[in-house]
Formats: C-alpha cells, structure tokens, sequence
C-alpha cells in the first residue's frame, strides 16, 4: 500500500501514487494503521487484502475494507495504461 502509492519505483506505482492516490498521513506509522484496521474492520481473513471502497479515492479510514481477489477484481477500473 505504502510503496504502490509513494514509491515512483514500485511496479505499480502508475496505477495509484501517479494517479494521485494516496495512503493518509496518520498510517504511515505502521502502529496506528494496525490499531485501526483492528478496531474497525477487524483481523484479515484467509485470501483477503486491504481494498479500497471507491477505486479513485485514498487509503484512509473511510474508504477501506477487507475483501477477496474477486471483490477486487470487481473493483478496478476496466481500462488503464502503464506510462513510460
């Protein structure tokens, strides 16, 4: 999540940071993104990441969720293009 976001090296990195995609400032501290993924959405389950509500917003408390590899891929966008 961090580096997918603010890593220009990260393989990735086209399809969030360069989009504007941000992670918010309070869990770039690893302890307070763990205690609040705790407290609010709970432990992971088995074949479950950290995905965003609305595909175009940030990585903050009110567009996060657990979800599967198939609600993912329900939530990307259709067409996007890596920029040389």
């Amino acid at each position: 999540m961090m580096a997918r976001c603010h890593n220009k090296n990260a393989s990735n990195y086209f399809r969030y940071g360069a989009r504007g995609i941000k992670v918010c400032d309070e869990w770039h501290n690893y302890l307070n993104f763990k205690e609040w993924i705790l407290n609010n959405i709970g432990i992971r389950k088995n074949g479950q990441s950290i995905d965003r509500i609305n595909n175009d917003g940030n990585y903050d408390p009110s567009n996060v969720k657990w979800s599967t590899v198939s609600e993912q891929n329900n939530n990307r966008r259709k067409k996007y293009h890596k920029k040389n």
